[in-house]
């Protein structure tokens, strides 16, 4: 399959300071990509240059096989949802949404419905289904009509996708947050972009409304068809709606991946430390499937290192193991345990490293606790972040 867009060694500086450093990176057709990282990381500055509102130092940015470097942003197959939304305050939702349609140009506008030759077949069709005389002969008045109805179908099309059917007149000031934001998307999908970018349009929401938009945004790509591209520092938001999720920092991507590939093979302590929760331990791959760490040797599944190689494991706090002493590997005391509504997290001591344990089970402070993990639980990294080699367990 060709990629829809490719960047190519892309490059920005402000001033001296380098925002993004080298990114290569492609993104394939109906895609839903996200730019995870922190503030600074470069995430949005990569977004801003695809859309064209900021342009790279060096390298090359190309959409369906045409570098577009230099092509101003209302003249890419990209549309933009930002992160404030932009709406107009003294336009309704109707109109808000129409605006983009209103302002391409009567030719362009023309071509966006189909050509000419089919606007006058439908001005035709519509003078003659209202009896007008001389329905072949087609004047300004009705050509701008025949326009006028294709937007207005097309912007009930939009809103109608984004759960605002019967919101037309509604002001924008009299609408909540949730429904502004899915204006703002009903504004940039009714033009038909092949690409949608999206700048953390969910930032502004409260809790539970950004957990459905979250739902719901992955559904609408999906119906639409078209590339979203994504831009958040929420990992919840990444991990939810995302096919391949881009970690950034410091203006270099970590890692990318499907959602599962991230969380369950991090490939640095970074990366394992930005999505979820980790447990980061110094370990000594000793030999095929033989880690040892915290004193003990464990068997792991799915790695290949060098015999008597340092490396860092990564076990989450979810695959721990809460066992009577007896059947433990490894035994630890609860320095605090707090309820969590699905799981009690503790706070277990072993050897004078702290860990994070979740549970079913109710251990109280001071207890002691058996702890075991199962192998294919057990993750590695190398210790200097670089690529491992990840085999086929046998």
């Amino acid at each position: 399959m060709e990629p829809i867009i490719e960047l190519h060694d892309i490059v920005k500086y402000y001033g001296d300071n380098c925002v993004v450093n080298s990114i290569n990176l492609k993104i394939y057709e109906n895609e839903f990509v996200t730019f995870l990282g922190p503030s600074g990381c470069g995430k949005t500055t990569t977004l801003r240059m695809i859309g064209g509102f900021e342009y790279p130092t060096s390298g090359e940015i190309i959409v369906n096989g045409k570098i577009i470097n230099n092509i101003p942003a209302y003249a890419r197959p990209v549309n933009t949802v930002f992160q404030r939304y932009a709406l107009f305050p003294h336009l309704n939702v109707f109109e808000n949404v129409a605006f983009g349609l209103r302002n391409i140009g009567k030719n362009n506008l023309i071509e966006f419905f189909g050509g000419k030759e089919k606007i006058m077949q439908d001005a035709v069709e519509e003078k003659k289904r209202f009896g007008k005389k001389n329905p072949e002969k087609i004047s300004y008045f009705d050509l701008r009509r025949t326009l006028n109805n294709k937007i207005k179908e097309a912007v009930e099309e939009a809103l109608e996708m984004v759960n605002l059917k019967g919101f037309s007149t509604r002001k924008i000031d009299k609408i909540s947050g949730g429904q502004m934001q899915r204006v703002a998307i009903a504004r940039a999908i009714v033009l038909k972009p092949k690409i949608l970018l999206l700048d953390e349009p969910l930032s502004a929401l409260d809790y539970k409304l950004r957990q459905n938009m979250q739902y719901e945004l992955k559904e609408m790509q999906k119906n639409l068809g078209i590339t979203f591209i994504f831009v958040t520092h929420d990992q919840e938001e990444a991990m939810v709606m995302s096919d391949r999720i881009i970690v950034m920092k410091d203006g270099i991507i970590q890692q990318e991946g499907s959602p599962k590939d991230i969380y369950n093979e991090p490939i640095n302590r970074y990366v394992a430390n930005f999505i979820g929760e980790s447990n980061i331990i110094e370990g000594v791959y000793l030999r095929k499937n033989i880690v040892h760490f915290l004193g003990v040797d464990w068997k792991v599944l799915g790695y290949e290192f060098d015999d008597g190689e340092k490396v860092d494991v990564v076990i989450r706090p979810e695959d721990w193991d809460v066992v009577p002493l007896e059947k433990a590997h490894v035994v630890g005391k609860v320095k605090s345990s707090i309820f969590k509504g699905v799981h009690f997290e503790l706070i277990v001591e072993i050897e004078g490293q702290d860990f994070i344990v979740h549970t079913y089970e109710d251990v109280k402070t001071d207890e002691n606790v058996g702890l075991k993990i199962d192998a294919y639980e057990i993750c590695l990294m190398k210790v200097d972040g670089s690529c491992k080699k990840i085999v086929p367990i046998e």
